[in-house]
């Protein structure tokens, strides 16, 4: 059902999965400042890492997926940037991370967007 040649964006951050459609998308627009409308899917996780859900727009409505670990956790993938809010990953990276492998961070391939920096401290 998930295209193949899909843009795939792990928030890197938890997030509370109690959110549905609505409130992912929002969180995909004002957190990760991507358009949730762009066919792209959009990978969350809990504190725990024992949950996750999938957001994607397949032309004619979102999508969810949601799994729940019942032993283990999930190989969240980290920023590989200070303050990042994403990484990009590929089809075959999201299948090791729903079956609990960790991703080695050379696979990694870029950050997505930068949280806002702080100023530098006053002298």
């Amino acid at each position: 059902m998930i295209p193949g040649r899909v843009s795939i964006y792990v928030a890197t951050e938890p997030l509370d999965l109690r959110r549905s459609f609505d409130g992912l998308a929002a969180v995909v627009r004002e957190v990760l400042r991507q358009d949730p409308l762009s066919g792209a899917l959009f990978l969350f996780f809990n504190r725990a890492a024992d949950r996750c859900k999938a957001l994607w727009w397949d032309r004619s409505g979102y999508c969810l997926l949601y799994k729940r670990l019942e032993r283990g956790t999930f190989r969240v993938p980290r920023a590989i940037t200070p303050g990042g809010t994403s990484v990009v990953i590929d089809a075959a990276e999201l299948a090791k991370i729903l079956e609990g492998i960790a991703l080695s961070p050379s696979k990694l391939r870029r950050e997505v967007r930068l949280a806002e920096a702080a100023p530098p401290p006053a002298p």
